[in-house]
């Protein structure tokens, strides 16, 4: 007998967006995984951005991230958006502003599906989206004392 999708557990949800913020304190990967619980999802892709050592043969001594004050809500609008185009059962979504160094939590998202596959797609989208679209720019400062902004985030 082949499967049904006639359970509405295969569906989106009426309210996925769980969790978006704007953050000057340490992300917790915990926070973001529990937000986007759900007993109907199969799938839950989580992507985690660090600051990394390095930018374009550089060697980054520190960043910091400042945001324009709509940017929580362009995140909601992008989660919106996602959570629309995808059977999204659960999505959160935080990014960290302020002073960072190399190896913290610059932004946590995640998304949970029906599937695996939904979920990876929406997840991808979600990170994609939010770097090209979100009012959030990065400062970076190099080891040979340059500096650099970089726009969205």
């Amino acid at each position: 007998m082949a499967p049904s999708n006639d359970h509405p557990g295969e569906y989106a949800a009426d309210d996925p967006i769980k969790l978006i913020a704007v953050r000057d304190t340490a992300l917790s990967l915990d926070e973001v995984f529990r937000a986007v619980g759900d007993d109907a999802a199969g799938g839950t892709a989580l992507f985690v951005g660090t600051v990394r050592n390095h930018d374009g043969g550089a060697d980054v001594d520190a960043l910091g991230y400042s945001c324009h004050p709509s940017a929580e809500a362009e995140m909601r609008r992008i989660a919106e958006k996602v959570a629309a185009d995808h059977p999204v059962r659960a999505l959160a979504a935080v990014h960290r502003v302020g002073d960072l160094r190399v190896g913290d939590l610059a932004v946590v998202v995640a998304v949970s599906c029906p599937h695996r596959g939904e979920a990876f797609a929406a997840c991808r989208k979600l990170i994609d989206d939010l770097k090209h679209e979100a009012p959030i720019w990065k400062h970076q400062r190099f080891s040979d004392g340059t500096e650099e902004w970089v726009g969205a985030c």
